[in-house]
């Protein structure tokens, strides 16, 4: 087989639609701010899935196919992937936090990960039905799992028999699984950020439902348009994940620095920079001090002064 190179791509050739889609090694990615069009080919983020199994809305993103498998154009990636991230900046900036899902072996370890440097909500093993429709539910849930610790960490198990304690370790341990990522979400996240978003199906419909901004890694087989920001490419290898997700969570801390700054500037005091210096402080004292030789009946002795 001969080598080919496309014009749009001129390091793209057929021989590398033939690698696999995720090597034995992973490449520690140095710089997570910014995203070439190099660094998304060596991730793999162009392949997608075989013809067969394609969404006919996702074709606008299609560059070709080749050995029955469909190349996604990373020129409309990229930019995709720089208006998403913007949006997730403007998000954090203004003090909400994001919400990342991914529940599929691949992207666990890379959510988890993320979420954590980012310092945003997270669910890595199953979306509960009615996380965002049903969210006074999911509250009552995260409180009883809260005071559930709370007695464990005071002691109150140990006054308790073998069986009530361990039922009661159960179900901190079931509870933990499923909600330990948004234990401290107390309000709606300002934006969902999702990887799969034909796996994650029924997040996407909630999402939608009540009005939160969707952010989606969206392979060749899914529909783009129920996603308000959609970042076409593979959602199935670690690399391209974690290139994705780690470039989400670059955008997110970027948005709390911003907004840390801003609000440090305006806790400046203006009065206390533009407040007006006294004049002539030297007359001031003087007629202080005259004022009180007035006033003093004392003289330098100490005595009072004769009356005659």
């Amino acid at each position: 087989m001969g080598i080919v190179q496309y014009g749009c791509y001129p390091n793209f050739t057929t021989e590398m639609c033939m690698q696999e889609t995720v090597p034995t090694e992973l490449k520690p990615i140095e710089d997570t701010t910014t995203t070439s069009m190099k660094s998304l080919l060596e991730a793999g983020v162009h392949f997608g899935h075989r013809k067969r199994n394609w969404n006919p809305k996702m074709g606008k993103y299609i560059f070709a196919h080749r050995n029955g498998i469909h190349i996604i154009d990373l020129q409309k990636t990229l930019g995709k992937l720089e208006q998403a991230s913007e949006f997730i900046c403007e998000v954090a900036a203004s003090g909400k936090k994001i919400l990342m899902v991914g529940t599929k072996k691949q992207a666990v370890d890379t959510v988890t990960t993320e979420a954590v440097r980012s310092g945003s909500f997270y669910i890595t093993t199953r979306w509960l039905g009615g996380t965002l429709t049903n969210f006074q539910t999911i509250q009552g849930r995260i409180k009883h799992l809260t005071e559930l610790e709370k007695r464990k960490e005071n002691g109150d198990f140990e006054s308790l028999t073998k069986k009530e304690a361990l039922k009661l370790e159960y179900t901190i341990t079931r509870l933990n699984r499923y909600l330990s990522g948004i234990k401290d979400m107390s309000q709606m996240p300002g934006a969902i950020f999702i990887v799969d978003v034909l796996k994650e199906s029924i997040a996407v419909a909630e999402a939608a439902r009540v009005g939160i901004p969707i952010v989606g890694l969206v392979d060749s087989d899914s529909n783009p348009d129920m996603i308000d920001y959609p970042i076409p490419g593979n959602d199935d290898a670690i690399r391209s994940i974690r290139l994705v997700a780690s470039r989400m969570a670059s955008s997110i801390i970027e948005g709390n620095n911003r907004r840390i700054a801003l609000e440090s500037d305006e806790s400046i005091d203006p009065e206390t920079e533009d407040s007006p210096e006294p004049d002539n402080p030297v007359a001031e004292n003087t007629s202080t001090l005259a004022e009180k030789e007035e006033i003093d009946p004392i003289n330098e002795t100490g005595k009072t002064p004769e009356t005659t």
